[in-house]
């Protein structure tokens, strides 16, 4: 039954491409392209040179990493199909025929709009939307289910809390975390200072 109702919530919101074709462009852009507007971010934050935004990186790529591992797990331990390779849908966009569930896109977003949204950064309402978006194109363009992307966004935000519980609570990995940071934010300070060296003039 809930296969069914899984299937029957895709078809729903799969035809609306033809219903509303007008918003296909933009869906076809939170589909393939809106994860490139998170790594932006996560470069002006980490280059922010602000320590509590680069925690907030490492956070973030931790639960990541975490995040993607479990779906590699799942992906293999119970195999599901795309929904176009056994039904006839409306594709809008390219994709292997990999497994479908769950979704690695909806694990990524919410990852980083949790993470984004615990350490209290400015736009998290924006960041948490978009990682709504990006999972909702995923079924609007053919290549997810909704319990695939309901999946992900559960396992993306389950690693972004825990994580940050981690970091917060556990002073191993609090340490960790400090001097690795330390020791490159001292290597950058080296190169900057090298970098903004007045050259010597030949005489």
């Amino acid at each position: 039954m809930l296969s069914n109702l899984d299937y029957q919530i895709f078809h729903l919101i799969n035809e609306q491409a033809n219903s509303f074709s007008a918003l296909n462009g933009l869906m076809r852009f939170f589909a393939e392209d809106a994860q490139y507007v998170f790594v932006l971010a996560l470069l002006l934050y980490w280059f922010s040179r602000n320590t509590l935004n680069r925690k907030m990186i490492i956070s973030a790529v931790i639960s990541i990493c975490i995040g993607m591992g479990i779906s590699f797990i799942i992906g293999h331990l119970m195999y599901r199909d795309r929904p176009f390779v056994t039904h006839t849908v409306i594709q809008l966009i390219k994709h292997p025929a990999n497994a479908s569930f769950p979704s690695d896109h909806a694990i990524g977003a919410f990852a980083l709009a949790v993470t984004f949204w615990l350490y209290s950064k400015r736009f998290r309402t924006f960041w948490l939307a978009a990682a709504l978006l990006i999972g909702f194109s995923r079924i609007w363009t053919g290549v997810h289910y909704p319990s695939d992307v309901a999946a992900g966004a559960l396992v993306g935000a389950l690693c972004a809390v825990g994580t940050r519980y981690l970091l917060l609570h556990f002073k191993r990995p609090q340490h960790l975390v400090n001097s690795c940071l330390e020791l490159y934010e001292r290597v950058e300070l080296k190169i900057w200072n090298k970098s903004t060296e007045p050259q010597s003039e030949d005489a």
